[in-house]
């Protein structure tokens, strides 16, 4: 009897033994917050990752049911990252990872972030768990906002959610021939940066060609993934379901934004009960009577295929594919973009420059030395005058609005334009490459400078921001050689990777205490500065944001 006892002890010491080494125990996330704050100790490898701090002096962080994200930064290079710490064990874990990373190391996409799994990376003083060496996920951070969040935020705003629609009907046309899945699509998986771009996050439940037999370790959101899903449905199809609701559900969406205001955060329109009773639901009702558009038409098709089939293998990746939509200006629908159907409807005049039928855009410039742009002209489309090196001078009319991508770009002999306040809209390389432009004045309409919008104006040296711009895109002034001193106005939000980089007669710069985002490198290799004016009591901050461009003194005042 008693070495009976005596034998059972033991045995149970041994199973108990080996349930925790395959079912690992993790710590709490305040004990993953305190491991986070002294990472510089408690990293085995990562060492130079210092946590990005909140206002209370906190990590930066979001948590849901198996994991917490910190963000966090290289204090060498200034690079920022999420770190990915888990709270529950997850069968094949280590194996999926390795699987996973081996296969996206070369997939060069904007629709993935890189990823590196270290298996004993985290010291924690945990009393969760016997072990104190645990697993974290390293992958690049994303700036932006999660696809649920950004539709609340642009309801009222129908070109948005119209151009939300065609970046995901972009994502889907790429995602769907490849050989690999996501495994769990769903608004809080999909992040969309500044720019409107669409970057999967949360590779946990992901497909590979190297699990091909294996079973799916989780199943996804129950309110995105097919109703009759099980863990032996597992391969390069799980998504198929998933981007025809989620593609049809934004397309209804942009149509009828009313549509959303009375559902959940993580809720687009269907749920898990829609997916499983279609007659009776009352939201596949809604649906059905926006059948007026035939894009939309495609996906309600696409949607109810892969419904009855669970896949969407028999069907071309091009069925994703609709127009970009145009953006209305003063309620008329004008765009930038220039189809050739427009161009060749449009109208000469006697100089070679050819505008739309209606006189609103101007489509295309010609090789001129001057021009006077028709009074009545809305939109200066994109590329209409770009490489025109002998245009010297153009006189814009009050009338308009947008200026295109490229609008202006190389003409080398522009040395200076005049732009009036009905300007609203700067695209993106406007004036690149304008190498003899010196000066030029920004109206106070106008909110955002574009990426590169004045890069390699190497003439410009004097540049007067307004009080209404909020947003200085990536590398606009970049090596601009002449600009001597700038002062960034108290509106200014958000100023980007490289923006003054190269500005090597920069020597003075003031930056106010509106910016809360300062870009990568955003003045690298500016040879004469020497100071950076900050706001009093703000030197921790902008040290931080400043922590790869610091070349010269911060000065308060």
């Amino acid at each position: 009897s008693s070495f009976f006892c005596y034998f059972c002890d033991f045995f149970c010491v041994v199973c108990y033994f080996c349930y925790s080494k395959i079912n690992m125990n993790y710590p709490l996330i305040s004990e993953y917050i305190e491991a986070i704050k002294y990472a510089e100790d408690n990293f085995a490898t990562l060492t130079n990752l210092r946590p990005v701090l909140d206002d209370d002096g906190c990590p930066v962080m979001s948590s849901g049911n198996f994991a917490v994200v910190f963000k966090i930064k290289d204090k060498i290079t200034g690079k920022l990252y999420a770190v990915k710490c888990f709270l529950r064990e997850q069968e094949g874990r280590d194996e999926a990872y390795r699987m996973i990373s081996e296969e996206l190391e070369y997939v060069n996409s904007t629709y993935l972030t890189p990823i590196k799994y270290l298996k004993r990376e985290l010291l924690v003083n945990t009393s969760s768990s016997t072990e104190t060496e645990f697993p974290v996920l390293l992958m690049d951070w994303v700036e932006g906002m999660t696809l649920d969040k950004y539709i609340r935020n642009h309801l009222n705003d129908q070109y948005e959610l119209s151009m939300l629609a065609y970046q995901f009907s972009r994502l889907a046309m790429w995602l769907m021939p490849q050989p690999f899945a996501h495994g769990d699509l769903k608004p809080d998986n999909i992040i969309v940066k500044n720019d409107g771009t669409l970057v999967l996050v949360d590779y946990d439940g992901m497909y590979v060609p190297a699990m091909k037999g294996q079973k799916a370790r989780e199943l996804g959101s129950p309110d995105y993934r097919h109703p009759a899903r099980t863990i032996d449905c597992f391969n390069e199809h799980i998504d198929d379901f998933s981007l025809a609701a989620i593609a049809m559900q934004l397309a209804a969406i942009a149509q009828d934004s009313g549509l959303i205001e009375n559902q959940k955060d993580d809720i687009l329109l269907l749920t898990e009960k829609d997916h499983c009773d279609l007659i009776n639901s009352s939201n596949h009702k809604l649906l059905h009577s926006l059948l007026r558009s035939p894009d939309f038409e495609i996906l309600y098709a696409l949607y109810h295929l892969a419904h009855a089939n669970h896949t969407l293998s028999n069907v071309c990746f091009r069925a994703f594919q609709f127009p970009k939509p145009e953006k209305k200006i003063n309620g008329i629908k004008l765009s930038t973009k220039v189809s050739d159907i427009v161009l060749k409807k449009g109208t000469m005049d006697k100089y070679g420059v050819i505008y739309s039928h209606d006189g609103l855009q101007l489509l295309k410039g010609a090789k001129l030395r001057q021009y006077c742009i028709r009074q009545g002209t809305k939109v200066i489309c994109d590329e209409a005058f770009s490489w025109c090196e002998s245009l010297t001078s153009i006189t814009i009319p009050s009338s308009v609005t947008h200026i295109g991508d490229l609008a202006f770009e190389g003409c080398y002999g522009l040395s200076s334009i005049i732009l009036s306040d009905s300007v609203t809209h700067i695209g993106d390389e406007v004036f690149s490459s304008c190498h003899c432009l010196s000066s030029i004045t920004i109206p106070r309409s106008v909110t955002r400078i574009g990426n590169n919008a004045f890069s390699s104006c190497h003439s410009l040296s004097i540049i007067n921001i307004p009080d209404s711009v909020t947003h200085i895109g990536d590398r606009a002034f970049l090596e601009c050689k002449k600009l001597s001193t700038i002062t960034i106005p108290n509106s200014v939000k958000h100023i980007g990777d490289e923006a003054f980089s190269l500005c090597e007669s920069l020597f003075s710069i003031t930056i106010p205490s509106s910016v809360t985002h300062i870009g990568n490198y955003a003045f690298s290799v500016c040879k004469s500065l020497t100071t950076i004016i900050i706001p009093r009591g703000s030197r921790a901050m902008f040290e931080q944001m400043l922590s790869n461009n610091l070349h010269s003194k911060l000065i308060e005042q």
